[in-house]
């Protein structure tokens, strides 16, 4: 007997950082619509000389791109050039999708400060850097959250919020500063929201990947230095894919994850458990 999602057929769904190619937010967001939800797609509108060259040889079109993928598996897509780190650019955005939608029913906050000059020592961190991180990664957490909160009680049939967060919120390496405590402070938000929200039925829980094969972590490679990190740090061999995370995120906003709440979920391989060298 097979088994398959239930509870998101008709629902709306917005997923922030949803415009890269090779990403996690795509993935969520394609795999959200398959499993029955409209979905509201943001990006930050960036010009299509920043995109990656394989994104330019496949003509891509950020969120436009992926709301078509959308459309094309017969759900409604909405792409919205927004700034999760600007709270009133966040309200707009929430009025435009009520208007449009009538509702809310699942975020899944995915949007990310890109990797920057910021992986640096905290002594020569920038202050800027330290803002830009903690702006998008945190702020843009809380002013999503906060407001979709707001509509899901309001409606009265309760909802799902999903954080992106990372291992690295676990990890606590050196030279990921604001990267790590802006992510261990979305987990510890997450928890929070779930026990102040789950008189609503509203669950809030927080995905935690690990290595994902994205076009994030291209300034790594994919050579010698890349298979040795998989083979040191990752029991089941390889690196993750967008679609694992949005997998674990889908079953999260689905009635098969209607008992789950203030977790933080690793999707990482076993990459947690596995001794730092």
């Amino acid at each position: 007997m097979s088994i398959s999602l239930t509870g998101l057929e008709g629902k709306t769904a917005i997923v922030t950082g949803a415009g890269r190619m090779r990403s996690i937010g795509r993935p969520i967001a394609v795999t959200l619509a398959k499993a029955g939800c409209n979905v509201v797609l943001t990006g930050t509108g960036r010009p299509p000389e920043r995109y990656p060259e394989e994104e330019r040889a496949a003509g891509w079109r950020d969120i436009d791109s992926v709301a078509g993928e959308i459309r094309a598996l017969g759900r409604r897509a909405l792409p919205v050039v927004s700034d999760v780190s600007n709270a009133e650019a966040v309200n707009a955005l929430i009025e435009q999708v009520t208007r449009e939608f009538g509702g809310i029913d699942v975020l899944v906050n995915n949007a990310g400060a890109t990797r920057g000059t910021d992986r640096v020592p905290i002594t020569t961190l920038a202050i800027s850097e330290w803002h830009r991180v903690v702006d998008t990664n945190l702020h843009g957490t809380f002013y999503m959250s906060r407001v979709c909160a707001q509509h899901m009680i309001s409606q009265g049939h309760g909802g799902s919020i999903v954080n992106i967060s990372t291992l690295g919120a676990r990890l606590l390496a050196a030279e990921t500063g604001a990267y790590a405590a802006s992510k261990a402070a979305i987990n510890a938000l997450s928890t929070v929201m779930a026990a102040e929200l789950g008189r609503h039925q509203i669950r809030v829980n927080a995905v935690c990947p690990g290595i994902i094969d994205t076009s994030r972590l291209d300034d790594i490679g994919r050579g010698e230095m890349w298979a040795g990190m998989l083979k040191t740090f990752v029991p089941l061999g390889r690196a993750g894919t967008g679609e694992d995370v949005a997998h674990m995120v889908a079953f999260l906003c689905s009635d098969q994850g209607a008992w789950i709440t203030g977790q933080h979920l690793y999707v990482d391989g076993g990459h947690s458990f596995t001794p730092q060298r």
